[in-house]
C-alpha cells in the first residue's frame, strides 16, 4: 500500500454556511489560470456563478423567511456537487504533489486523526484612502489565503474580503466616521480554516 498517495479532503461538503461560501470563492481564485489544472469538469466561470448564487441566497436568508431559507439550501446542493467534481479531477491528475493540490484551494485529507489546526492570525488595521481601511494579518504556516470580515457597531457584517496575501488587504466603500470592527481568518491546512482573530475596531476616515 502506498502511503504517499494524496487524497483531496471533501470536508467542505459539511462546512458551515459562511465557510462553504468562502471556500468556494477561494477555489475560484486559486484555480483561475492554474497551469496544472486547466480543464476541470466545472469551469471557473460556472463555479463562480454557483458561488455567487449561493452567496446571494445566504445574504437573503439572513433577513428573509422560510422561502429564502429554502432557496439557500437549494443553492448549496449544486455548489457542493460542483466542488466534489473538481476535487475528484484534482485528485486524479498525474504527478499530483501537495503543493499542486493546495494551489487549487482544496486541502489534503489528513492521515493523522488529530488534525493540525491553522494558527489564528493577529490583526492590525490602518487607514487607507478615504472610505478605506487596510487590514494586516500575521502570516500563518500552511495557509492558502486569508479572509477579513467587517462589522458595523451593531454587529452587522457589511463586507467579506478574500485575499491571497496576509498584508495590505484593502477594505473599500466604507463610511467615514464609522468605527468598524474587523476580524481575520486563515484559510488552508488540513482543517480548512483557523479560528477568527480577536476583533479590532478602527474608525474609517
Amino acid at each position: 500500500m502506498n502511503n504517499n498517495i494524496l487524497h483531496v479532503s471533501l470536508a467542505f461538503a459539511y462546512a458551515t454556511e459562511t465557510d462553504l461560501d468562502v471556500f468556494a470563492a477561494n477555489h475560484v481564485i486559486c484555480m483561475t489560470g492554474n497551469e496544472f489544472f486547466m480543464e476541470p469538469p466545472v469551469s471557473m466561470v460556472a463555479m463562480g456563478i454557483l458561488q455567487v448564487n449561493y452567496h446571494t441566497a445566504l445574504l437573503a436568508s439572513a433577513i428573509g423567511g422560510q422561502t429564502e431559507t429554502a432557496l439557500k439550501s437549494e443553492a448549496r446542493i449544486p455548489l457542493v456537487n460542483a466542488l466534489r467534481l473538481n476535487a475528484a479531477y484534482v485528485q486524479s491528475r498525474p504527478g499530483l504533489t501537495l503543493s499542486k493540490l493546495l494551489s487549487t484551494g482544496f486541502v489534503q485529507t489528513s492521515n493523522n486523526h488529530a488534525q493540525s489546526q491553522l494558527a489564528t492570525p493577529t490583526l492590525m488595521i490602518e487607514n487607507g484612502n478615504s472610505t478605506q481601511l487596510i487590514a494586516n494579518l500575521s502570516p500563518v504556516t500552511n495557509s492558502a489565503s486569508f479572509l477579513v470580515r467587517v462589522l458595523t457597531p451593531d454587529g452587522k457584517v457589511v463586507a467579506t474580503i478574500i485575499s491571497p496575501h496576509a498584508g495590505k488587504i484593502v477594505i473599500p466603500n466604507l463610511t467615514p466616521g464609522v468605527v468598524y470592527t474587523l476580524q481575520g481568518q486563515a484559510v488552508g491546512g488540513s482543517t480548512g480554516f483557523s479560528d477568527w482573530s480577536d476583533p479590532v475596531s478602527h474608525m474609517c476616515m
